[in-house]
């Protein structure tokens, strides 16, 4: 009897050991890192406020920033992926369109990093509309900065958003202007993506097609024309834009697919690869997993165009 209980205590021994190795693990691979100088975040009031998280959702971001999750060393293929979560420009849902997505990109070997991006609604914010793509092309500097250290090739770093997070990855994708310039080492760093992925993407905000939500937010009640074109991705589409995967469903309610169809439509006049699917189902709820009919093949049709784009390798070399 009492060498069943030694027994049994060594299992428990040795589950809690697992246990914490594993949330050790766990911890590492989900770091958050700060993306700007420490005390000198710029486009801020530097007020004394803080991040607002409620229901999975984050209503106020003080501290930019990305959570990074690494793949396996053995696995990892080199490329990098910075994830941009919708939620409006008014919230960030950051486990749907961020964390899962995140653990997706790993199990192909891509190393993923959640973008924790300040909303233009915030009072912190000296210029509202450039709160996010700041952000955007910081992230992307800073990965690079990093890459080496990280197992990266810094030339196959890419961006990806859903929703608004999408009008934001083509935004970083297709304005050339540098607003992430701090004047330290990462001024000299590319801040534009290799490559794009796009989930129901707001992508237009100057014609009927544009979400009036992410107009308001981003832009404020009273934008004019200018400032709407300016971010209207598809205007700013030229033959230096990076290669794009699109992803939509034609029965979306929220934003009209005619987003996604006028971007495809400008990279394809501009000689911008593209692989475009419309798919009949889906709505505005395209998600990793359990998505209507069709639908759920996006996964897979994107992790092929990762490979026929030569973004990562068909098979991993031995190492």
């Amino acid at each position: 009897m009492k060498e069943s209980k030694k027994n049994i205590m060594k299992i428990v021994a040795y589950t809690f050991c697992m246990w914490c190795c594993m949330q050790g693990s766990l911890a590492s691979a989900q770091d958050f890192i700060e993306i700007w100088p420490k005390g000198n975040v710029p486009n801020s009031k530097h007020l004394k406020l803080t991040d607002s998280i409620a229901n999975e959702r984050i209503y106020r971001v003080m501290t930019p920033g990305i959570y990074a999750f690494f793949p396996g060393k053995q696995e990892n293929k080199g490329a990098a992926v910075v994830i941009c979560p919708g939620g409006g420009y008014e919230r960030l849902a950051y486990v749907i369109s961020g964390l899962q997505l995140a653990k997706w990109f790993n199990t192909m070997g891509v190393t993923a990093f959640v973008l924790n991006y300040r909303l233009p609604n915030s009072p912190d914010l000296l210029k509202r509309e450039a709160g996010p793509l700041m952000d955007a092309q910081r992230a992307l500097r800073y990965i690079r900065a990093n890459a080496i250290r990280w197992g990266i090739n810094p030339d196959k770093v890419g961006i990806m958003g859903s929703s608004s997070g999408g009008h934001l990855a083509a935004s970083a994708g297709t304005i050339s202007e540098d607003v992430s310039a701090v004047k330290d080492s990462l001024d000299k760093i590319s801040y534009k993506p290799d490559f794009m992925i796009l989930v129901s993407p707001v992508i237009d905000l100057s014609t009927p097609y544009a979400h009036p939500g992410s107009v308001k937010n981003l832009l404020g009640p009273n934008a004019s024309e200018d400032l709407k074109k300016k971010f209207s991705a598809q205007l700013q589409v030229n033959a230096g834009t990076p290669p794009c995967f699109i992803t939509d469903a034609v029965n979306d309610k929220t934003v009209n697919p005619m987003n996604s169809l006028l971007f495809y439509q400008a990279l394809l006049q501009n000689k911008v690869p593209v692989s475009f699917h419309a798919f009949p189902q889906g709505a505005h709820s395209i998600a990793l997993r359990n998505n209507p009919g069709s639908t759920e093949l996006w996964t897979k049709l994107c992790e092929m165009w990762m490979i026929e784009s030569n973004i990562i390798p068909e098979k991993l070399i031995s190492k």
